[in-house]
């Protein structure tokens, strides 16, 4: 795994075909695995590898907070980190590079100088993106409420947010009056940003149950023979042989080998681990050890991923309530003065998250978009776009959430996009609302939806860009369920008719039920339908 690949702005041709000139986007949500690190553990040293790697400026210039004495403000403190390790007879020593080099080592999994250049790379290419091609989002940002920041509790996973939203938006294109960026986090028990494993009991189940069905089927395979002739050698003397669950495992090689590529001379292994064939098989078995139980349980799906994409939905379908609503919904009383009961337009534009390789792998598995063939590079992200077609067709729709309170005789006012409304006198609407808002969406299955509340999803498309390139749903290809002429382009209606089969009403409690029942789905239930 090379470093993270520079990207060209779109050209006009190609932005012509990514983005219809007959589709308005209204809201983008990427998910980004963070940046280049170190390994997430110290393996090889007996090849040459050192287990802590000098990568790591910022270990130089750190900053915090600290209260003031007698104070309740804050000032700056600022620091500098050194590592410390075990030496001869379990005496203390600090970690040093190959020059003796105390200051700027990284500690085991740490985003590294590159993986901070890189992911604020790809916030730039995204500014060029959305901001200076496409005018999606604007220069200069003000609104802090159009921004939706979260990343996992893992720092690589917080300061890659922080250096992509930075590329996105310097601080030269902040206004005065917006706010430091809130990022938001969750407890690890509450996390689902990426698989917990940790946490959620059934699916660390699911998860074992689908690894030892690899370890069985691969451990003593012609596959692994090859690449244990390749590496065995450089095995511990107590897992000499590498297996799906060797110690290093299959997953812990290839983590190592893909962190050596990204970096530099002073931290390679010998060519054997690098052999072109050997990459391909080792990349093949632990996708399948890993990601399998996603294209094949729905329980899998839900447990691991289900309730990250339904937040994702959900977000989609509040951009669709409040824009619809807010832009064919603007009242003003008979003498021409605000009624007072003007819906918002603010919603979130723009979301940003902080994740991991199993975020990503885990959510084009479940919906059957991409079969992975090498494992997700460092910065690797997916966009999913959500769009509308026109604006005539889909403020109609909205036209049943405008009841008006009974009594009196309707006075007809105009509204922002031309159509004629009736409104209540002005008597009736003292201390009332003229209408009466009808109940959101959100996470609600599609098939309990009625046909009127569905309605309210015309018009609407989901595009999912892995990397840049566009995938496509499965389950959208049918005639119908997609736009005319791309299959790429899933109708909202059809994106969340798939996502609702394995969003979890209560993942908490999911998370603990079924545990002693069979770990495999008795029938097939493949992913993206």
């Amino acid at each position: 795994m090379s470093p993270s690949p520079s990207r060209a702005p779109c050209s006009e041709k190609e932005l012509r075909k990514l983005y219809p000139s007959n589709l308005k986007l209204e809201q983008v949500q990427i998910l980004l695995r963070h940046g280049e690190r170190a390994p997430t553990s110290a393996r090889f040293e007996n090849a040459g590898l050192a287990a802590f790697w000098p990568y790591c400026t910022a270990a130089k210039q750190l900053v915090s907070v600290t209260m003031k004495t007698n104070s309740s403000s804050w000032s700056p403190s600022h620091w500098r980190r050194h590592l410390e390790t075990f030496g001869c007879d379990d005496n203390p020593v600090l970690v040093s590079g190959p020059r003796g080099e105390i200051e700027g080592m990284c500690n085991l999994g740490e985003l590294t100088d590159q993986g901070r250049r890189s992911s604020q790379a790809l916030g730039a290419y995204f500014r060029t993106l959305y901001v200076d091609q496409l005018r999606f989002l604007p220069s200069i940002i003000s609104d802090s409420e159009m921004v939706y920041l979260r990343a996992t509790r893992i720092p690589r996973a917080i300061e890659s947010l922080q250096e992509t939203f930075w590329g996105m938006y310097p601080p030269h294109s902040r206004s005065k009056i917006f706010p430091p960026p809130a990022i938001i986090l969750r407890a690890p028990t509450d996390e689902t940003l990426n698989p917990n494993n940790g946490y959620c009991k059934r699916f660390a189940q699911l998860a074992q149950a689908f690894s030892r069905r690899s370890a069985e089927r691969w451990n003593t395979s012609a596959e692994l023979d090859y690449v244990n002739d390749l590496i065995g050698k450089w095995m511990p003397e107590d897992s000499q042989r590498v297996a799906i669950d060797s110690q290093p495992r299959l997953s812990g090689v290839l983590d190592t080998i893909n962190s050596t590529l990204a970096h530099g001379s002073g931290t390679k292994l010998p060519k054997e681990f690098y052999d072109k064939k050997g990459m391909a098989i080792i990349n093949r078995l632990v996708i399948e050890e890993w990601f399998s139980g996603y294209n094949e349980s729905q329980e899998y799906r839900a447990l691991g991923i289900g309730s990250l994409l339904g937040d994702v939905v959900s977000r989609m379908i509040l951009s669709v309530e409040k824009n619809s609503k807010g832009k064919s919904c603007q009242f003003k009383r008979s003498d021409g003065t605000p009624s007072g009961i003007n819906r918002s337009n603010a919603t979130v534009k723009l979301g940003l998250s902080g994740c991991h390789d199993t975020t990503l792998a885990a959510i084009l598995t479940s919906l059957g978009a991409l079969k992975l063939e090498t494992w997700p590079q460092f910065t690797s992200h997916i966009a999913l776009e959500l769009f509308r077609k026109d604006e005539e067709s889909v403020s109609a729709a909205w036209k049943a959430d405008e009841i008006p309170s009974p009594g009196g005789s309707a006075q007809h006012i105009r509204i922002n996009d031309g159509i004629r409304q009736p409104l209540l006198p002005v008597k009736a609407m003292d201390k009332k609302r003229s209408v009466e808002k009808a109940p959101s969406i959100g996470r609600k299955k599609f098939d309990s939806l009625q046909p009127s509340a569905r309605s309210k999803l015309d018009g609407y498309y989901v595009r999912i860009l892995f990397n840049d390139q566009p995938v496509t749903v499965p389950g959208c290809k049918a005639s119908g369920k997609h736009l005319d002429g791309d299959e790429s382009f899933c109708t909202l209606e059809s994106f969340k008719g798939i996502v609702d089969k394995f969003t979890p009403l209560h993942w908490k409690q999911d998370c603990w039920s079924n545990l002693n029942d069979p770990a495999f789905p008795v029938k097939p239930e493949p992913a993206g339908y």
